[in-house]
């Protein structure tokens, strides 16, 4: 459908061109009320051939009878043991036998051979590279398959993405990405109705929220808690009606929801693949070994228990497993028995009825029951599989790669809103040929359950780092070019990616210099900038010449130690940058002076009473060096704070209790007290018109840098842990902990992928009566932005800058788990240790990250927290130019015409064909949560961006594959009995878009470069 956007576009071009004009807007008005589809974006059109695909493709069922759907399926992961191509090629059997090139070649051949056959295919990414080597008739031949509904797609994203660790910007990417190449290949047909997440370890509300959002009619997965599943089974409540906000009026965010009987296995005994062991189904009865009397018997029994556990008439089989399908003759030669002999059984009074099904006709037939389901409310963390088995390591499981992914984030919107803000030159310029596709493509496939998740070997981490750092490469050249091109100069460009540890080696031996300082965020933004260099004195200027405060301090110890020689400068250069909405400014920097560094800008080698700006105050107890209190001098708030470090002994299996290990999915500590890395701190103190630092050592690997710069409101805590050291034969897993006088009361609050905020009740879970068996593991839950702890006077907020698992085991207190070493596989398939070393880190990994501290009164603490994170999550980009720059260069743009209010965030701006961008507006606040901001907010489009005219506008769905006035999903009723509100109108004008609490609107503007 929407590939087809051109053609459709070329027959109104005489019109497109007019319509620019003022004296046309009466006209365009008229036009707007006229078509169903705004200035030449293309409704659904008929196919030549009516398709029966999607509900209409289903095998009837039997009233009456109990009707069991077969689902053949395979679970494709998109990496794990092995990397995304040898899981494509088949490459590396010798870790793990799987060739996905082979199950879609096999599958298509025998879906031929019985149109009664049925199929489903999930994972796009390996679809998309498995349908760019087929020939034409080949492509035709899987079209009609789609077509009759014989080969479906499920879920339809790039990938399975998990749901603890990843951020929701980056997953609706990755199900766009997956979701039009769907649309433009197959059209309607290829649009899937169900999404389908049989194997992350956990489940999240925001997900939840956007399958809905993105036109889902229901949610299936398979894992969940041993406690939780036991008591729906009795209950009869698998299948439930999932209320995924507390903000978007239902049903916006209303999904069906249903859990698989076999996680998303085969009943026992019923596995037909290469890789299993099941006996085939055996009929000839002239031979000794005919078992269909056993099959048959065995299959009913099955299905009878099952039943008992479910709702309806209907239940669901999930036939496949872990790329299973290689050679999918012996499934469907067994599965096409098995329908035939347990059918026979009919005649002699049996009331089963087994067909072959997919997802989607299994949820048509819960629908066509007419009944009433449970409602959900909270989610689906932490996930156990028995007592002492808590998947809650993962939340902090390879912790590198987890920053790494949440900044390749950040720098792949920048480089989407450049190729908009930039047009063609941006794609081919001055620099060379860039594009962004191929850091989509890192970024999608990084959001893998088995990729950002930190859960698959060391050399598949290394590959999803690689495809990211590639991604990065290709983005540099088309952001390059677009700077080049907005602000008139051909200077090469200079992107330094270890800022972090101070290294650039352009910083280090220049004499003059320009940083440009690119603004993702729809505000302006200020932003404190760190830059390693040799000399001792410099005059900055901004973009107006006028010159900015700067000081110059030595790198510390521990920033030199974790270089290792990869840098050189004996000084940080510190100064903070505006920079304006969706646009940059330029710095001007000289150096004034070489030499030794002046006395003023030395260490002192104490602690300080106390640090402050005009926002914050903080003290440090004088004996220790640790963190005392915090204070909020604009609310005269003051609340007693501690901060130090820990680690809990991870478990060797070697106990009474369980043989169960830490690893990389698994958290469980052998003791539920952590030992204390230091009583004391080291400390280095340094104050300057920039900056105040406490610079603490707590062991030689592990050291915190306490920041608090001259306007932030927010306090900053850079820590660095590594390499953990193992000598005594037992892994490691580190936190930081904030221990308060806030009187929490066993409650602390969590967000959900970055957007919605969760309440966490140590010991308690919202659904069942929890028998707590892990007293650490088991009141952990992922934090993928920010967590909080509060009373009714005082709320203590910390912004993580990658997700991480924590945790409030003690009233008053927050831990954050940091880096995690282990010695043991926790025997989940990886079947390798999480210990990271690399050939810098030899001994293992080290680990720098940062924590935002914020104290506010629990009603306006949103307005800091929220705004903190978007920074946080993206962040600006900063660019270097050598030597002076040219007089006309341009120092300063701004991608929009004004600010956006502060509600409004701009999450998505990118290139969508030729001449259209796809563009989405979040209201970023939740419902009563700011009294200022939780408010509707309108944003007019044409007045939105200062370099493109916004010609036409058609609305989307959250995913952009289909249009948002003709997305219908099926209605459920919930059994408090409420009945959905009706739907919202249209806006009063196509310009003027409402926003109201965490509402997300997407659409897809037809542009025209100014």
């Amino acid at each position: 459908m929407i590939g087809k956007i051109h053609k459709q576009m070329s027959h109104d071009s005489w019109l497109f061109s007019k319509m620019a004009t003022p004296e046309y807007t009466p006209f365009v008005f008229l036009l707007l009320l006229f078509q169903s589809s705004v200035w030449g974006f293309p409704v659904c059109q008929t196919p030549q051939e009516s398709p029966t695909c999607g509900y209409k493709s289903c095998h009837a069922t039997k009233p009456g009878m109990l009707n069991v759907h077969l689902v053949p399926h395979t679970h494709d992961d998109v990496g794990w043991l092995k990397t995304v191509d040898q899981y494509f090629y088949g490459d590396r059997n010798d870790i793990q036998h799987a060739g996905v090139q082979y199950i879609l070649d096999s599958v298509v051949d025998q879906l031929l051979k019985n149109p009664d056959r049925r199929f489903i295919y999930v994972e796009t990414a390996f679809f998309y590279r498995w349908w760019k080597q087929q020939t034409d008739d080949m492509q035709n031949t899987v079209k009609q398959l789609v077509n009759e509904g014989r080969l479906e797609f499920v879920n339809g994203g790039w990938c399975m993405s998990d749901e603890a660790t990843t951020h929701y910007s980056a997953v609706i990417d990755q199900m766009t990405m997956g979701l039009r190449f769907l649309n433009d290949t197959f059209g309607h047909c290829g649009r899937p109705r169900v999404a389908w997440h049989i194997d992350p370890f956990g489940h999240a509300r925001e997900h939840a929220s956007m399958f809905a959002q993105m036109g889902y009619d229901g949610f299936f997965f398979g894992r969940l808690d041993y406690q939780d599943r036991n008591r729906r089974m009795v209950a009869r409540e698998q299948e439930m009606l999932w209320r995924a906000s507390e903000s978007l009026t239902p049903p916006m965010a209303d999904l069906f929801t249903g859990i698989l009987p076999n996680g998303y296995n085969p009943p026992e005994g019923f596995c037909w693949d290469q890789s299993c062991d099941d006996p085939p189904i055996r009929d000839d009865p002239d031979l000794e070994d005919y078992n269909v009397d056993d099959v048959v018997t065995r299959f009913l029994h099955i299905a009878h228990g099952q039943a008992l556990v479910y709702k309806t008439n209907h239940i669901i089989m999930t036939m496949g497993s872990d790329f299973q399908y290689e050679n999918a003759n012996l499934w469907y030669k067994n599965l096409d028995k098995l329908i035939r002999y347990v059918n026979q059984m009919q005649s002699n009074g049996s009331e089963v009825n087994v067909l072959y099904s997919t997802p989607s006709c299994y949820l048509q037939e819960l629908h066509r029951a007419n009944l009433t389901w449970p409602l959900k409310g909270d989610d689906f963390f932490p996930y156990a599989d028995s007592a002492h088995d808590f998947w809650t390591g993962y939340f902090t499981s390879r912790p590198a790669l987890k920053r790494y992914e949440r900044i390749s984030n950040s720098y792949l919107q920048t480089c989407k809103q450049l190729e908009v803000l930039g047009g063609p030159i941006s794609r081919k310029g001055p620099f060379g040929a860039g594009d962004s596709e191929t850091l989509k493509k890192a970024m999608a496939v990084a959001q893998h359950h088995d990729a950002v998740s930190g859960t698959e070997k060391q050399h598949v981490a290394n590959d999803y780092a690689r495809k990211l750092a590639n991604g990065w490469a290709h983005c540099q050249v088309l952001v390059s070019n677009t700077l080049s091109s907005l602000s008139g100069s051909s200077a090469p460009r200079v992107y330094c990616e270890h800022l972090n540890i101070s290294v650039c080696p352009l910083t280090e031996t220049s004499k003059k210099f320009s940083v440009n300082v690119y603004n993702p965020l729809a505000r302006p933004v200020s932003w404190p900038v760190r830059l390693p260099v040799n000399g001792t004195a410099y005059r900055i200027s901004d973009a107006k010449g006028k010159a900015v405060d700067s000081q110059v301090v030595p790198v510390s110890q521990a920033t030199a130690a974790v270089r290792r020689g990869r840098g050189y400068a004996v000084n940080e250069l510190l100064f903070q940058v505006q920079a304006p909405p969706l646009g940059y400014s330029t710095y001007s920097v000289s150096l004034l002076q070489n030499g030794p560094p002046s006395p003023q800008s030395s260490p002192l080698p104490r602690a300080p009473k106390a640090v402050q700006n005009k926002f914050l105050r903080v003290t440090f107890d004088p004996e220790t060096g640790l963190l005392s209190s915090l204070s909020n001098l604009e609310t005269q708030q003051t609340v007693k704070l501690s901060q130090n470090f820990y680690w809990y002994n991870a478990s060797d299996g070697n106990n009474s209790e369980s043989i169960q290990m830490s690893g990389a999915y698994i958290f469980r500590p052998n003791t539920s007290t952590p030992f204390i890395i230091s009583k004391t701190a080291k400390i280095e103190t340094l104050q300057n018109s920039v900056v105040q630092e406490v610079r603490q050592w707590f062991s030689p690997w592990v050291s915190q840098v306490v920041r608090l710069y001259t306007d932030s409101r927010a306090l900053e805590l850079e820590w660095t842990v590594g390499p953990v050291p193992i000598g005594d034969d037992l892994g490691k897993e580190v936190i930081s902990r904030l221990d308060s006088s806030i009187n929490s009361s066993g409650v602390f609050y969590t967000d959900s992928n970055g957007r919605e905020m969760l309440q966490r009740r140590k010991d308690y879970r919202p659904t069942w009566n929890l028998r707590q068996s892990e007293p650490i593991a088991g009141n952990y839950y992922p934090i993928n932005s920010r967590a909080y702890i509060k009373d009714d006077k005082d709320q203590l907020t910390v912004v993580t800058d990658r997700s991480q698992g924590g945790g409030s085991i003690q009233d008053g207190s927050l831990e954050i788990m940091l880096h995690r070493r282990l010695l043991y596989d926790d025997v989940r398939g990886v079947g390798e240790p999480l210990n990271e070393m690399s050939d810098i880190y030899p001994e293992g990994l080290v680990v720098r990250g940062r924590h935002l501290l914020s104290l506010s009164p629990p009603a306006t603490a949103a307005d800091t927290h929220r705004p903190l994170a978007q920074e946080v999550v993206l962040q600006p980009l900063i660019t270097f130019t050598d030597g002076e720059l040219h007089p006309s260069t341009r120092l300063e743009f701004s991608g929009l015409q004004a600010v956006l209010p502060p509600a409004v965030h701009l999450l998505t701006v990118s290139q969508w064909d030729q001449d259209t961008v796809l563009l989405r507006l979040e209201h970023q606040y939740q419902a009563s949560e700011s009294k200022e901001h939780s408010q509707p907010v309108t944003v007019n489009l044409q007045k939105l961006f200062s370099t493109l005219d916004v010609l036409g506008v058609s609305e989307m769905n959250l995913s952009a594959n289909q249009w948002k006035d003709e997305m219908t999903r099926l209605d459920w009723k919930a059994e408090s009995g409420e009945k959905p509100l009706p739907k919202r109108g249209g806006d009063p004008s196509v310009w003027e878009v409402s926003l109201k609490p965490m509402e997300i609107r997407t659409f897809l503007l037809r542009v025209r470069q100014r």
